[in-house]
């Protein structure tokens, strides 16, 4: 039988929400302007998603409305433990038992999302994500501008150079992730769980409603 990897997204796919949402509504709580620039923030995220603006555009619009350091990241990680979508969770035997061809490519930050997949048996060299850069004093100072994951077609460099070969599967909710199918290099599995891009789903090979749902189609 042919060997099936998989490659998960983390934002709305690992976990049921965006990261970088989540940590601006840390990092802005004191900030009068806080609602503004959250709602912001979402627009500027869902363009993102839907491939209506460039990723490292709207990355860098995101990041420009709110200021991180060690202790914030050290907050949203905790709050992100939580928010683990729940088919994830619930077939945490699949992650432990199939570790070796398990992947999470992220355009989100290695930071927050190390830990929180850590406990379903995913070694770090199987994640790959940005990762942001800071001072002495822990405040983030940028991100590594060098790493291909802050560019829209991230995922489809990432992926070539891992050089997996038969059957590999996509699972995500975005526009980058259905670039890795465009690119030929998966079947794209519009993971709608958490939320459901009727323009990306439309493109999709495979559509579940969870994990449950794609084990089941794929008959794992």
């Amino acid at each position: 039988m042919p060997k099936k990897y998989f490659i998960f997204d983390f934002d709305s796919t690992f976990i049921d929400c965006e990261a970088l949402e989540e940590l601006a509504l840390i990092c802005l709580k004191s900030d009068p302007e806080k609602e503004k620039k959250v709602e912001k923030i979402k627009e500027i995220t869902r363009l993102g998603m839907e491939g209506k603006i460039d990723f490292e555009t709207g990355l860098k619009k995101r990041l420009e409305l709110f200021n991180i350091n060690s202790q914030t990241l050290n907050k949203v990680t905790n709050l992100l433990k939580k928010k683990i979508t729940p088919s994830i969770i619930r077939n945490k035997n699949f992650f432990k038992k199939n570790r070796s061809r398990i992947f999470i490519i992220s355009g989100g930050f290695r930071e927050f999302i190390e830990p929180i997949v850590e406990p379903f048996c995913i070694d770090k060299t199987h994640v790959f994500a940005n990762n942001f850069l800071f001072d002495g004093n822990g405040n983030v100072v940028g991100y590594n501008k060098k790493n291909p994951l802050r560019k829209r077609t991230g995922k489809v460099t990432v992926i070539k150079k891992l050089k997996l070969k038969e059957d590999v599967f996509m699972l995500g909710d975005g526009h980058t992730d259905l670039q890795v199918k465009k690119n030929g290099l998966a079947k794209f599995v519009a993971f709608c769980e958490n939320v459901r891009r009727e323009a990306i789903v439309r493109n999709a090979d495979i559509v579940v409603n969870n994990l449950d749902d794609f084990l089941d189609k794929i008959q794992l």
